[in-house]
């Protein structure tokens, strides 16, 4: 069983979608008992960092008792910028620091957003990405992530440069994309990851 956390900052009804298409079942919730009972969480996110980290105050232990687990989390979109330690969008918020880094406003000279499909470039191994590289995926953001630890970059696209697309350690994992949106190869992502061994 799938959770998908509903912390009002998610595009709940396309990601559901994405695992209803793969014959997953999922369920989505706020229940912070039934989140920390289940084995896969993911937090997909839409909107600015700062409400959204506002939004997710309550849900911060069970997240990390989760993560701590070493149970599959995966974050979408701007749940993957809320796993950074900051963001450029927000000073003064910290983010969940479950990956070590800022986040940043795009390159000068890119239209912004970058909207719509861009090319994954596979750099380091990652499960969920097994059986993906040089596909395309469809992004829509204005922000992106800079981890400190360069090693934990699991795929990259160019937009005036390289930009970090996905990011995972051990069981946790994140994507800028939007698998859910990104035909057959967004969906074998969203398979790889309900086919992680807990």
């Amino acid at each position: 069983m799938i959770t998908i956390i509903d912390y009002k900052s998610g595009n709940l009804k396309s990601i559901s979608n994405g695992f209803k298409k793969i014959g997953v079942e999922y369920q989505i919730t706020d229940d912070k008992d039934v989140i920390a009972d289940s084995d896969y969480l993911v937090l997909p996110g839409v909107g600015a960092f700062g409400s959204a980290m506002e939004n997710l105050e309550s849900f911060k232990e069970v997240i990390y008792e989760h993560v701590d687990a070493d149970k599959p989390f995966l974050g979408i979109c701007l749940g993957q910028q809320v796993l950074m330690s900051t963001s450029e969008e927000t000073p003064g918020i910290n983010g969940l620091d479950l990956f070590k880094g800022n986040v940043e406003k795009l390159p000068e000279g890119v239209k912004i957003p970058h909207m719509g499909w861009n090319k994954l470039d596979v750099c380091n191994d990652s499960p969920i990405l097994e059986g993906i590289d040089k596909e395309f995926f469809y992004f829509v953001h204005s922000y992106h992530v800079v981890p400190d630890d360069e090693d934990i970059i699991a795929g990259t696209c160019d937009y005036g440069g390289d930009v970090v697309a996905s990011l995972s350690q051990n069981n946790l994992f994140s994507t800028q994309f939007h698998p859910e949106k990104s035909g057959k190869a967004g969906l074998k992502i969203l398979k790889n990851f309900t086919n992680l061994e807990i």
